[in-house]
């Protein structure tokens, strides 16, 4: 679950003082265009040069002689390829994030995936070639280590292509509900898992997960806006429901029988990361338990499938699993990360487990590992050891120590590296800064400028300045909070206020970044005070800080949210009586919870596609936070809004997308229906044929109900 309704819209504007003749934001200023989010660098294997996408356009950047030009149009191949025929939907690939493009292992060409074809584009001869087009859309393609072969998925199973020759099938058993190479929805939502098959390091062998979705619960999905309704199945295991059955096979590339790896007991079991070993002899495997607070990491013989434990982890809660796990062959280790202290940090491992050292250690979180250059003995990682509102990117020793911090500026840098960590290009910003991508030489001065923020649309709307700021709970624990001032702001008078909310594990709200034009200062524009904090059960401040919502979601995060609501009414200049609440997804949750849990504190509530009742939410992460249904019964039923619909005392408006395939539907209705047997009333907003964000005209008029809503429940009117 990741989708958060006030994600801004962020436009490239300029949040200075305003000069006298700026507008206030309007609903039609967040139709003038967004800022694309930090794009995806992809280092050539030298590290010499980068591309990225920008504007449906592969850019090409030289970081020696700091030239740019574009590489490739993706529309131009898009429209060489086979047209495909696509489900409204594609239900089992929405979710996949598959690298469109990737570099050859020379670096002088890239393979690129465009309207269900793959291309091989030459950087410096010019021009492409198409390298497959078939009326079956081709996914997930991969270049083999040594740059000969191209593997690919189609059709469920898998394929592998050499230069001048006729694709080979090197698995021949796929079905609509037996995936080879392929993910099902649950794994790469709530598992961050970007792709089921690897190559081994000599190109000569497959690893793939094969997932037998059979058992997993069909979500009903259909599009009635057409005069014969489409019906659209979607498998979708809902908590205490089968989870697909999963093994991991190796397959010579050339094709043959599989082999599968031994890794124990796998029903109820999750596969979640594979990694090859750099000699190819074997595999190792992460396997979690149902829900996950076990994790084994296997070493599996690629030749015979026998494993054995290498490294074995529990948890009182549950394992965050993230993409930290690096191999260093020089030494025959690899490198990993865990939560075991308390918070996310990186240790040293020899090939048979035993741990070598720490690298890293304190009271704060490595959020993200970027690059080993073992040549070297560094690791280069972002992490908030200044703040947990910022990230900053760091370097430490491969044996430990002082790490030292390479960005300057405080506020959020997204930092890519070049492989030997002489290049890295840093997309940043702050509160008062808008974003912009630079190009940095490995001591961190600032070479190059790839993009700057357009400011012309600065003169022309006024964008009221976000303040970070710090209180303490009754009991002593130190929140974070940004406030938004109305326009014209008066200390004298009492305004209406809106809190913001998330509060859900695995996200944070509050950072020292540049929101730009978002609905927030539409709000402030309207006269209304904006508040976000981020509660215990959050990220960003630790394993221990998210872990307080284990077994019960919404208690914690409500109780904290509570005192956030007390500390801002203490600020003098909010009216007690005018308070609303708004999230999506999590936060349309707690929007729910909050309403129902807390009566008098909300005036009125907007919940975006809340959950209603944990028995409908996935398998992964509801299981992973709260447990199997069968065992927490109770801990289900009191975090569940629908049995609590007899205390809704606020005004509401329900917001979900008729086809949402991840928060679905059908647990809204339900929702309805009980407060239509407790006789409550509410507004509703249904959006068709969208899945889990609104987007275009539909978010146009969805934020001009939303406006029109808190205007006419908290406005000056309602007194």
């Amino acid at each position: 679950m990741s989708f958060s309704l006030r994600a801004p819209l962020l436009l490239l504007l300029w949040a200075a003082a305003a000069p006298a003749q700026q507008k206030p934001v309007t609903l039609d200023a967040l139709e003038r265009g967004q800022l694309p989010s930090a794009p995806r660098i992809q280092w050539a294997p030298g590290g010499g040069r980068f591309v990225f996408i920008e504007n449906g356009r592969v850019q090409l950047y030289d970081a020696v002689s700091r030239s740019r030009r574009e590489a490739v149009s993706l529309e131009a191949l898009a429209n060489a390829a086979v047209k495909v025929p696509r489900s409204a939907y594609g239900w089992e690939n929405r979710r996949v994030t598959e690298r469109s493009v990737q570099w050859t292992p020379d670096g002088r060409n890239l393979v690129v995936l465009a309207g269900g074809d793959v291309f091989l584009v030459k950087l410096d001869a010019g021009g492409y070639t198409q390298l497959t087009a078939t009326p079956i859309a081709e996914r997930d393609p991969k270049i083999s280590p040594d740059g000969r072969k191209l593997a690919y998925r189609h059709n469920h199973n898998l394929y592998v292509l050499e230069t001048g020759k006729q694709p080979i099938q090197i698995t021949h058993d796929g079905t609509d509900t037996l995936l080879n190479g392929e993910l099902d929805w649950v794994y790469p939502e709530e598992l961050d898992l970007e792709t089921a098959y690897w190559w081994s390091p000599d190109s000569r062998s497959i690893a793939y997960l094969q997932l037998d979705t059979s058992r997993e619960m069909i979500q009903p999905h259909v599009d009635l806006l057409p005069l014969f309704a489409i019906e659209e199945p979607q498998r979708y295991p809902k908590a205490g429901t089968p989870n697909a059955d999963i093994r991991l096979g190796v397959v010579a590339a050339s094709g043959g029988r599989t082999r599968w790896m031994d890794l124990g007991e796998l029903r109820d079991r999750l596969l979640a990361r594979v990694y090859w070993t750099p000699d190819s002899s074997s595999i190792f495997a992460m396997r979690l338990n149902r829900v996950q607070n076990e994790m084994r990491l296997l070493s599996a013989d690629a030749r015979t499938g026998e494993s054995k434990t290498i490294l074995e982890e529990k948890d009182p809660f549950w394992i965050n699993v993230r993409d930290d796990f690096r191999w260093l062959p020089r030494r025959n280790q690899f490198l990993t990360g865990s939560e075991r202290d308390g918070y996310r940090h990186l240790y040293r491992y020899g090939r048979d487990g035993h741990r070598v050292a720490q690298i890293t250690k304190g009271e704060w979180e490595v959020t993200s590992l970027l690059q080993v250059d073992e040549a070297g003995g560094r690791v280069f990682f972002e992490a908030t050891r200044e703040s947990p509102l910022e990230r900053h990117l760091y370097t430490v020793s491969l044996d430990g120590g002082e790490p030292r911090k390479l960005t300057r500026e405080k506020g959020t840098h997204t930092v890519s590296v070049s492989p030997g960590g002489e290049y890295w290009t840093d997309f940043f910003s702050n509160l008062t800064t808008p974003p912009r991508l630079t190009l940095h030489d490995g001591s961190g001065n600032v070479i190059a400028t790839l993009r700057e923020s357009d400011r012309r649309v600065a003169e022309e709307y006024r964008v009221e300045p976000t303040e970070l700021l710090d209180f303490r709970g009754s009991d002593g624990t130190l929140f974070h909070a940004r406030l938004i001032k109305p326009r014209a702001f008066d200390r004298l008078r009492k305004y209406p206020a809106i809190v913001m909310i998330y509060g859900g594990p695995h996200a944070q709200s509050v950072r020292d970044s540049y929101a730009g034009i978002s609905w927030d200062q539409v709000l402030a524009a309207r006269g209304f005070v904006i508040w976000q904090m981020d509660n215990r059960g959050s990220a960003g401040r630790g394993h221990l800080w998210e872990s307080k919502i284990y077994h019960q979601f919404g208690k914690q995060e409500l109780a904290d949210q509570l005192e956030g609501v007390r500390h801002l009414i203490s600020l003098g200049f909010v009216d007690s009586r005018r308070i609303g609440i708004t999230g999506w997804s999590y936060g349309g949750y707690m929007t729910l919870y909050a309403l129902l849990h807390s009566s008098g504190v909300f005036r009125a509530g907007i919940a975006g596609a809340p959950v209603t009742d944990w028995r409908n939410y996935d398998t992964i992460y509801t299981e992973r936070y709260m447990g199997l249904p069968g065992e927490n019964p109770e801990g289900y039923k009191n975090s569940s809004p629908v049995h609590f619909a007899r205390n809704l005392n606020a005004r509401l408006m329900l917001v979900h997308n008729f086809n949402d395939d991840n928060v679905l539907y059908q647990g809204n209705m339900q929702m309805q229906v009980e407060f239509q047997k407790a006789r409550k009333f509410y507004d509703l907003l249904i959006y068709p044929q969208k899945t889990h964000g609104v987007t275009g005209a539909f978010a146009r008029h969805m934020r001009e109900a939303m406006t029109d809503f808190f205007e006419r429940t908290l406005g000056d009117s309602t007194h």
